[in-house]
């Protein structure tokens, strides 16, 4: 008998595609400033196979009333709470940036807490959690933090000029990059699950060096992809991240 899922519309979890019949489901954690939404169009190009979740942290759309939570281990305890009962198949986790960080913390979470080792772990667009850089963007003013998001083309030019929107914005946007500038990495055993990297020849936020890094991080199969591009190369090669991803996570079940 199957355990009633919680609801599709719950704070935390938006399942924008439901596929009851999926064999492993794809947790997608947002980059800094970003919300569930982002990854609308990765979960409606997956295979009928994977289900994907997204995550939607407090502070923006539909939770922009509820206070912010502005580390990554704390992001990381509500996310690893409110997946638990999504673990009864197969699961997997997808992050960029930030997200790639938070990611790391609840595989850590899983495995250590309850024994789940994730079908698999990708990295997009982030340094591996050993590999620090000292950055204060999030202590600059409004507008250093607005240079920062046109800088790196992550956010909707209209929304960076919509004044009364931006005002609604830039305090998620600050405390998510509080959370990504100040996380320190805790030494611990390595993961056990696959671990796969994403990451622009031109990102200026992570060298492919830092990003290949990964792989002290992980005692399980390390993948590294190198694409042209810079921190959002994503949005230019969603189609061949899908299936790639798909086709890693397909695996296990077509063997």
């Amino acid at each position: 008998m199957n355990t009633p899922l919680p609801d599709d519309n719950g704070l935390w979890i938006r399942r924008f595609h439901p596929r009851p019949d999926s064999c492993v489901r794809l947790v997608c954690l947002p980059h800094a400033g970003g919300s569930a939404s982002f990854y609308f169009p990765v979960s409606r190009a997956m295979p009928a196979s994977v289900e994907v979740l997204c995550v939607q942290y407090p502070g923006r759309q539909d939770r922009r009333t509820e206070p912010l939570l502005d580390s990554v281990p704390a992001l990381a305890d509500k996310v690893y709470e409110a997946l638990l009962p999504w673990t009864d198949r197969p699961i997997a986790l997808f992050g960029h940036s930030m997200g790639a960080s938070l990611g790391y913390e609840i595989a850590r979470r899983l495995e250590q807490e309850r024994d789940i080792v994730p079908a698999a772990l990708f990295a997009s667009g982030r340094r591996a959690p050993s590999a620090h850089r000292d950055e204060t963007v999030h202590l600059r003013d409004d507008d250093g933090l607005v240079a920062e998001m046109r800088g790196l083309s992550g956010t909707n030019p209209q929304l960076l000029g919509d004044e009364e929107v931006l005002r609604m914005i830039l305090p998620a946007i600050r405390a998510d990059y509080r959370a990504a500038e100040t996380y320190r990495w805790n030494p611990g055993p390595p993961l056990r699950c696959p671990v796969t990297t994403f990451v622009g020849d031109d990102d200026p936020k992570v060298t492919i060096e830092e990003a290949a890094a990964w792989s002290t991080h992980t005692d399980g199969p390390f993948t590294q992809k190198v694409f042209p591009g810079g921190h959002f190369f994503l949005a230019q090669h969603q189609t061949e991240i899908v299936r790639l991803m798909a086709g890693q996570l397909e695996a296990p079940a077509r063997a």
